[in-house]
């Protein structure tokens, strides 16, 4: 069930088919520990950047609990890890999306054929039919969200009401690369676990399984040495093209607020046409670099800019993922966002 991943041109294996963990080992063990323990919270909001692996975690501990769906079996006791051998039957349902006590929320295809831009109330409100139906043997019910940002209002508030009363032996897995930025109130109902980006050794061994690559090749090595602790940012990187399209890039977001226009309609060009990983490129760049300036920038000296910038990275995104979603040309959406963000930068 490999697929062809959006972040790269090879074929990559999607966290719900994937059983190798790297890098996450002290996550890993605070989850089975807590579950373990007996006390294990009905909510977790799992945080950090993207690509680092919080799907992958997500879907390693719905695998456990519904494979191991006794605390105080022997087997979970003694347990080393999260692990479930690939061949389990809960794992190749899962893998197939066929797991009566797995559900997951997130977007879909409209009736169009084309992918939501959000998650839609109407896939949240599943979870009601989901957790009042009859458990399968063991009693749990795994609910992953992925990601909890791209719940819209309406979403967010139906997955609220479930979380505050949450049936029993039942367990939401809550995926997000902002968790700030998360409801207060649905964050008051997790316990928070973060994520740290992998360092480069990890990017290189998660890459290399993911997508069956051989952990040698060195251009792997040079994309995960740039890819900031992110295997999808090093699967999109993986070839010069794409690398000279990150430094262009980047090259004309730091001189912001001053734009060539002979530099921005090279770029502009660059993106034209149907290449998504082009896009994907482009746009991981431009929200690296606003949270870089978000994360620096002293509030005092820089208060107007960085509440302009604040407004502008909603807009940002949204037009990003509106030139994804609906495949729009991608020459005026580079215009657009280099004067969002000259103007946010002045």
């Amino acid at each position: 069930m490999s697929k062809k991943s959006e972040e790269s041109h090879v074929l990559v294996r999607a966290p719900r088919e994937t059983t190798s963990l790297y890098g996450h080992g002290e996550a890993e063990t605070t989850l089975l520990d807590a579950y373990r323990g007996g006390q294990c919270p009905h909510a977790w909001l799992i945080g950090g950047a993207q690509g680092i692996g919080k799907a992958t975690l997500a879907y390693r501990m719905a695998r456990f609990v519904l494979a191991q769906p006794l605390p105080q079996a022997s087997s979970v006791q003694n347990a080393m890890s999260l692990v479930v051998d690939q061949d389990h039957p809960v794992a190749r349902h899962i893998a197939a999306g066929t797991h009566g006590g797995l559900l997951v929320l997130e977007r879909t295809l409209n009736d169009r054929g084309v992918l939501r831009t959000e998650i839609s109330v109407d896939n949240v409100r599943e979870t009601v039919a989901f957790f009042g139906s009859t458990a399968a043997a063991g009693g749990w019910r795994v609910c992953i969200v992925d990601t909890v940002e791209e719940l819209n209002a309406n979403s967010a508030n139906a997955l609220l009401k479930v979380l505050e009363e949450p049936p029993a032996r039942s367990l939401f897995l809550l995926v997000s690369n902002a968790p700030a930025r998360v409801l207060p109130t649905i964050q008051s109902r997790c316990r928070k676990l973060k994520l740290r980006p992998l360092d480069a050794a990890d990017v290189v061994r998660a890459a290399a399984d993911a997508a069956d690559l051989e952990p040698t090749d060195a251009s792997l090595h040079q994309a995960a040495s740039l890819a900031e602790g992110s295997v999808a940012r090093a699967l999109m990187l993986l070839g010069g093209a794409t690398l000279g399209l990150q430094q262009r890039t980047e090259t004309m977001l730091n001189a912001l607020p001053k734009v060539d226009p002979k530099a921005l309609h090279g770029l502009g060009e660059a993106l034209a046409g149907t290449d998504r990983v082009a896009l994907l490129t482009f746009a991981d760049t431009v929200e690296r670099w606003m949270g870089h300036q978000l994360a620096t920038a002293s509030p005092k000296a820089d208060l107007p800019r960085l509440a302009r910038l604040s407004e502008v990275w909603e807009k940002v995104t949204r037009a990003v993922r509106d030139a994804q979603d609906y495949n729009l040309e991608r020459k005026p959406l580079v215009f657009s966002v280099f004067g969002m963000l000259a103007e946010a930068m002045r």
